[in-house]
């Protein structure tokens, strides 16, 4: 019996957002996009496809039932506020937590996801 190790193959969904974050290195390194705008922008599907272990407390229709809502908010804020979960500037155990696991890459693509969502009407 062989016992070569089957590879490991990339969904299709992460080798696609590889391709486009390479493309996105590239051109903002070209002088395409300034490395603070490429820095703020995140990959909406692939927050989604992370969104899972956010929407089990925080509602995705917006509503405030006494865990903040986190729809609609701007990329910028929703990025600033999880770092400042990341170095325990703001006190939430869980919080901190969460924040301190997800990497700057996933901390846009969730920010671009929860910004392009709209509040439902209650």
């Amino acid at each position: 019996m062989s016992s070569l190790r089957r590879a490991r193959v990339p969904s299709r969904r992460r080798v696609a957002h590889l391709a486009a974050s390479a493309f996105s290195v590239v051109l903002a390194a070209s002088g395409g996009l300034s490395a603070a705008a490429q820095a703020s922008k995140g990959d909406r599907a692939f927050g989604e496809y992370l969104s899972s272990e956010c929407v089990t407390c925080h509602q995705v229709s917006g509503r405030f039932e006494g865990i903040p809502p986190i729809i609609g908010w701007p990329e910028e804020s929703f990025v600033a506020i999880m770092n400042e979960y990341r170095h325990k500037k703001r006190p939430n155990a869980v919080m901190q937590t969460i924040a301190a696991r997800l990497s700057d890459e996933e901390l846009a693509a969730l920010a671009a996801f929860f910004g392009s969502l709209t509040p439902k009407p209650q």
